[in-house]
């Protein structure tokens, strides 16, 4: 009976110890919590508030149910958005912005205060458009191409102010992508028809003239050589006319003599042709 009672009262102790373990274990577990590398904290306290200080990488000790952790991530993340905006003259442009934004980290207890964990889908595109909308408005929609890297700076500029005023650091802006409406596109298309027909007119008509002036070249060049060749024969009679008339005749005789199909027949009235005697 005694050994009994022993075994209940050290399974009883163990128990205790067992459960004094857990909730001392639980305890620690709660009071603990961990920023990963690129990873910044901040405290959340149920009497003071927001605490005014960020918690840098590693393990750090909280008071349970007290104190809470939010983490923030920042690394520099990539965001894009679309914006559809009008140009000085009246043109329907879409353009397409990529930035690389990451949070002021000395300054993320007032971005958790006034903008929370999600500061930057809240803020980026809304001030993305609009300094979108402010930049594109002041140029034609054909100098948005002849005048991009000028557009693409003014828009870096003042999207690195407004987003300054919301603590948030922007390490690159860039357009990716720009379009115009269909009206426009069909308008600069035509444009470019009729440049192209212009430039083909101007290709006839100095094709024309060149035409006209080797024409006149030719046709100077003929009269001079026909006055030169009646000034010969002025002064040397016929006999230049008749030395170039056998030379011709010789050229012509000699081509035909090369041919296998060319017979030659003497002249005069005797002449008879496949004449059969048999007959």
């Amino acid at each position: 009976m005694g050994s009994s009672q022993a075994a209940v009262s050290f399974l009883t102790n163990v128990a205790r110890a067992a459960f004094g373990l857990g909730v001392g274990a639980t305890v620690v577990n709660s009071s603990l919590y961990t920023v990963d590398g690129g990873q910044r904290a901040v405290l959340f306290d149920r009497f003071r508030g927001v605490i005014d200080e960020t918690v840098g990488e590693g393990t750090h000790f909280l008071i349970p149910w007290l104190q809470k952790p939010f983490i923030f991530d920042i690394r520099t993340r990539p965001h894009t958005f679309s914006s559809v905006s009008g140009t000085k003259d009246l043109q329907m442009v879409n353009l397409t912005l990529r930035v690389l934004s990451r949070p002021e980290v000395s300054r993320l207890p007032d971005i958790f205060k006034t903008l929370g964990l999600e500061y930057d889908e809240k803020v980026l595109p809304s001030i993305g458009n609009e300094v979108l909308k402010a930049v594109v408005a002041q140029f034609n929609a054909d100098q948005l191409l002849t005048e991009r890297p000028h557009v693409s700076a003014m828009v870096r500029d003042s999207l690195i102010r407004r987003a300054k005023d919301f603590n948030i650091v922007l390490d690159d802006v860039a357009i990716t992508h720009l379009s115009y409406g269909g009206e426009f596109s069909r308008a600069v298309e035509q444009k470019q028809v009729a440049q192209q027909e212009a430039e083909r007119s101007k290709f006839v008509v100095a094709k024309a003239e060149q035409e006209r002036r080797a024409a006149i070249i030719r046709a100077q060049g003929e009269s001079e050589s026909a006055k030169l060749i009646s000034d010969a024969t002025a002064a040397a009679g016929m006999g230049l006319i008749e030395l170039r008339r056998i030379e011709a005749s010789r050229e012509v005789a000699a081509t035909l003599a090369k041919s296998p199909n060319v017979a030659y027949l003497p002249g005069g009235k005797n002449l008879l042709l496949a004449l059969n005697p048999a007959r």
